[in-house]
C-alpha cells in the first residue's frame, strides 16, 4: 500500500465516523468539568482532615 492510497482510505473511514453533535460536546465538557471541581473539593477536604489528623498525633 502506498501512502497516497492510505490517505484516499484515511479520508473515506472519516467519512464514516459518527461525529458528536454541538449539544452532545458540550454535555460532554460539562460533565467532566463538573466531574473535576466535585473530585478536587474532595481531595481537598481529605487533605485537611489528614494533615490535621496528622498535626495533632505529632507532637
Amino acid at each position: 500500500m502506498n501512502l497516497i492510497q492510505y490517505f484516499r482510505d484515511s479520508r473515506a473511514e472519516l467519512g464514516r465516523v459518527s461525529w458528536p453533535t454541538r449539544q452532545q460536546v458540550f454535555e460532554g465538557t460539562q460533565a467532566v468539568l463538573i466531574f473535576v471541581v466535585a473530585l478536587t473539593i474532595i481531595v481537598w477536604i481529605l487533605d485537611l482532615v489528614f494533615s490535621n489528623l496528622i498535626r495533632l498525633a505529632l507532637p
